[in-house]
């Protein structure tokens, strides 16, 4: 599902170059459970940025799908986000005004889902985290774990094939934060491709698969035998 060969990214800010990445390869099929983990400053956060076709790196090839990122125009860079990659923040990214209900639907309104489909697309995803009697709540209606539940059920209204989670329970408390990561944990089960980039090690032992980068290199990359 996802090749990444030799990537580098280098930032150059008034002449001085800085090397966030540096030849990072590894492939994830689809079904993968994988954490990327790193200290601060490790380069993972650019990673994500490439991952999600946020940022382009500045050499090396990253094929999704079999399709070669960087030959991308913007509408395709758009359409490959939009339907692709289910993006999940570490600051949920709602929209205060909608309810949850209007936030999941969004996605599906600029794809142009016709409103009958929308409707159950978005009671069945909302349903599959666990709220759906919180469907009419505004975001400060919810609390933090809440309303990371809603920003998965939104990544999942447009059937991605991968969920993109970048810190996903950096501002939850610990029972909050279990319990976004056994949602993440169940939609794996269910098929789901789920790729979680953390700090944390004990979310990242929930994973499948660990890759540990460290100063923008892979230090490591093992399966995790207890999952």
């Amino acid at each position: 599902m996802i090749e990444l060969k030799n990537i580098c990214k280098t930032y150059d800010s008034d002449g001085v170059k800085t090397e966030a990445l540096l030849n990072v390869s590894f492939n994830i099929n689809a079904g993968e459970f994988v954490a990327i983990t790193g200290p601060s400053g490790s380069g993972k956060s650019t990673l994500m940025h490439i991952l999600g076709a946020l940022d382009n790196p500045t050499a090396g090839e990253y094929i999704l799908n079999g399709k070669n990122v960087q030959n991308m125009n913007e509408d395709e860079l758009a359409e490959l986000r939009n339907k692709e990659i289910g993006f999940i923040f570490q600051s949920y990214n709602l929209l205060p005004r909608m309810s949850s209900l209007k936030n999941v639907l969004l996605p599906m309104m600029y794809a142009g889902i016709p409103k009958k489909q929308r409707l159950e697309t978005a009671h069945k995803v909302l349903d599959e985290v666990g709220l759906t009697d919180k469907i009419n709540n505004a975001p400060n209606q919810l609390s933090g774990g809440q309303k990371q539940r809603v920003a998965i059920a939104r990544a999942l209204s447009m059937s991605p094939s991968i969920l993109l989670a970048d810190e996903p329970t950096g501002n939850l408390p610990t029972k909050q934060s279990d319990e976004i990561i056994k949602i993440f944990e169940n939609l794996n089960k269910k098929g789901n491709t789920v790729l979680v980039i953390t700090h944390n090690d004990d979310i990242a032992k929930k994973a499948k698969r660990i890759i540990n980068i460290v100063d923008g290199k892979i230090l490591s990359d093992t399966k995790n035998e207890t999952k």
